[in-house]
């Protein structure tokens, strides 16, 4: 449930067609889903919630059968929803709150959000602060609500070990970035284990590109920062593959490889490969290169994006060695597009 309401959030259709696809291999109903995504609309607007309730159709449509599930029980037709909502709203922020500044939003949370949508029993309350969570996890700019939503999640009744799995199911299913989010907000309501301090911590955040990338950026290149210009990083893995790290501009020399063949995979970003005497090759993700022994070149990142790739070496004779040449001029590199 917490990668469909953070997918829903951040409006990726594709993603949340899988989470929705998980959550039916998982046990939950559809009524369970739509409901989630239904309640949404108060914290990411109804244009996300109609587009995630689309995909859901979709994927049931595809599914052909899926457990429907029950309906939410009626509401008495006495029911007060303002008077409900003001006293989950109590229990949720832990004392009362009164929006002076807004009175009509005051009533609309009170009476419509914590008044008749709480009040529909297809999830708890404590499932339902879940879904609000891992859906502002998804967004950039509301930490302060992210952060009384695990207050309130923890009021309703999710325990300090349902909240600690949040940001690791975020890490596995979205991203570290929403992850990140999540860590930070439990970690300052006192709630500790090794992993979440991780997850909270900048080190974890630092230590990739822009959190897009899969791809750990590593250490500081600094053995052969004289053969570069800009900063790299270099990430090690076993069986001597390294993952090389480009800031936007960097690229290394020209320099050729004897008695060996040098293998480069893009992993992230855009860069260049250009042999001597030959037109440059644009670096995306998937593509491979595989440098021929003795042949002149360079490798970098686009002037806009950071670029990572793979490298490792293959065909390695005894002698085999690194010719470091001049630099890659920027009159060379302003020509690239």
């Amino acid at each position: 449930m917490s990668a469909i309401a953070c997918y829903e959030a951040q409006g990726d259709q594709a993603s949340l067609a899988t989470a929705i696809n998980e959550g039916f291999d998982a046990g939950l109903t559809a009524n369970q889903i739509k409901e989630a995504l239904s309640q949404l609309y108060a914290y990411t607007g109804f244009p996300r919630s109609l587009n995630a309730l689309g995909t859901l159709q979709k994927v049931m449509e595809q599914r052909g059968e899926v457990e429907i599930g029950t309906e939410s029980t009626p509401l008495p037709s006495n029911y007060d929803a303002l008077k409900q909502g003001t006293e989950v709203q109590t229990k949720l922020s832990g004392q009362p709150f009164d929006y002076k500044f807004c009175p009509a939003e005051d009533y609309y949370l009170k009476a419509h959000l914590f008044g008749d949508i709480f009040a529909r029993d297809l999830l708890t309350h404590a499932d339902r602060e879940l879904v609000t969570v891992s859906a502002l996890a998804g967004l950039e700019g509301v930490e302060p609500q992210l952060a009384a939503h695990v207050r309130g999640a923890r009021n309703m009744g999710l325990t300090d070990a349902q909240l600690l799995a949040i940001p690791k199911v975020l890490q596995e299913r979205v991203g570290k970035m929403e992850a990140h989010r999540v860590a930070v907000a439990i970690q300052q309501l006192g709630i500790s284990d090794s992993a979440n301090d991780h997850l909270a911590s900048d080190i974890y955040v630092q230590d990739y590109v822009d959190l897009k990338s899969n791809w750990r950026r590593g250490e500081p290149n600094t053995a052969y920062a004289q053969y570069f210009i800009g900063n790299s990083y270099l990430a090690p893995y076993d069986g001597g593959m390294v993952n090389v790290t480009f800031e936007p501009g960097c690229r290394n020399n020209w320099h050729i490889h004897h008695k060996q063949v040098q293998v480069l995979v893009c992993v992230y970003g855009r860069g260049w490969y250009q042999e001597w005497g030959k037109p440059a090759v644009k670096l995306e993700p998937g593509v491979i290169i595989e440098i021929p022994e003795g042949v002149k070149h360079w490798h970098g990142a686009a002037k806009d994006s950071w670029m990572q790739h793979l490298t490792y070496h293959k065909d390695v004779q005894e002698g085999a060695s690194n010719e470091w040449l001049e630099p890659v001029t920027d009159d060379q590199y302003g020509t690239l597009k």
